[in-house]
């Protein structure tokens, strides 16, 4: 068999064309910040026999990141975990319950110690024992710390996971812990990725896991352990509002002229210059311009930032750290309703000095006339 033939079967097979699954591949490179050559040994590592395990394990948490995960398109789910990965153990997704999936847990971690790949979902709580969690009879902490320590590396997913998130707010009633604490408590190093948002990003989360695939390491991290490709970045730097910022035209309430008119909602509580994270690019829902927040008229309120996001008040002014908002602005739109009163007293002053001008110059003259006149009758 050819190999054209060969790729028409398995096109067949796979009911996707070469062309389209490399331009897959190119996409995943380019959100990862990674030059465009590098689809082809992405395309290699998706296209291994072996595809990895991974298990996913669901702590304090909403089940959020998975819906946004339901809805990512490329990949869609169901080629991410039939073809790309092997999903083990998903509580949510999981065809078996109960003691079923307990054992599926169990058995792929026997086999594949040192070698899957553990997503953490929300936050762990470590308050009175942990006792506030639990799966199996075990508590979350205790499966973490487990699967943990076997794991090739951990991927918290989702602010929860991340920093504490919505169960860490005050008073903190079940001691919510972030996932790479938990592990450090225990003296545990196995590497830690954190994917924060609520939700995040779906392809964030994909274009991590793609990379560790592709590089069998993690991708370059900041200094809160998360990825530089997706979080190098404050939101308010690409925003689509960032304009009206730079030009003083602020929505001071919901409703106003300005808000109706799209203008920057920073003075309505917008956190986005203080919030690392590519929103304002990747958007979300693959529905194209406008699918996030600020797109839709609201503010950001930093879900994604540590100290920020369910810390301060939703609509309390932002605290920028990497920006200054300007106090003077220069005019954007010439004005067209006519001369303004500036306008007007400078061409008054302009008319007066001439005029005066004009007046000096004509006595001068009159009174070189008159001298002239004087000079001939004598």
């Amino acid at each position: 068999m050819s190999i054209f033939e060969q790729n028409l079967l398995q096109e067949k097979l796979t009911d996707v064309s070469r062309r389209d699954f490399l331009k897959f591949c190119s996409a995943m490179a380019a959100a990862m910040g990674l030059p465009l050559g590098m689809g082809e040994q992405i395309a290699e590592a998706v296209t291994s026999p072996k595809r990895p395990p991974v298990l996913w394990l669901s702590a304090q948490e909403c089940t959020g990141c998975t819906e946004t995960l339901l809805r990512a398109t490329h990949p869609t789910l169901e080629k991410l975990i039939l073809e790309l990965i092997s999903l083990d153990y998903h509580e949510t997704l999981n065809a078996g319950s109960g003691h079923q999936a307990e054992a599926a847990r169990v058995k792929s971690m026997t086999e594949n110690k040192g070698k899957y790949i553990l997503v953490v979902d929300g936050s762990i709580p470590v308050k009175d024992g942990g006792i506030y969690c639990k799966i199996g009879g075990k508590t979350v902490q205790s499966l973490l710390e487990e699967m943990g320590s076997q794991a090739a590396a951990v991927i918290a997913i989702g602010s929860c996971a991340s920093w504490g998130g919505i169960p860490s707010a005050d008073p903190n009633p079940t001691g919510a812990t972030p996932a790479h604490k938990v592990l450090a408590d225990k003296g545990i190093k196995t590497p830690v990725v954190n994917i924060p948002g609520c939700p995040p990003n779906p392809y964030n989360f994909l274009s991590t896991v793609l990379y560790f695939l592709t590089f069998k390491k993690l991708p370059e991290l900041d200094d809160q352990a998360r990825p530089k490709f997706a979080y190098g970045r404050i939101i308010h730097e690409n925003c689509e509002r960032r304009p009206h910022f730079d030009a003083g035209r602020f929505a001071v309430r919901f409703g106003d002229e300005g808000h109706r008119k799209g203008y920057c909602l920073y003075k309505i509580g917008c956190k986005g210059p203080e919030t690392f994270n590519n929103c304002s690019i990747q958007l979300f829902g693959d529905v194209g311009s406008g699918a996030w927040p600020v797109g839709t008229g609201h503010p950001c309120f930093g879900c994604s930032e540590k100290g920020v996001g369910f810390t301060l008040p939703l609509h309390s002014p932002s605290r920028p750290k990497y920006i200054t908002p300007p106090s003077l602005f220069t005019e954007v739109y010439p004005r067209k309703e006519g001369i303004s009163a500036g306008a007007k007293a400078l061409a008054a002053g302009v008319a007066g000095v001439a005029i005066g001008a004009a007046g000096a110059a004509m006595l001068s003259g009159m009174g070189k006339k008159d001298d002239d006149t004087k000079d001939k009758e004598e």
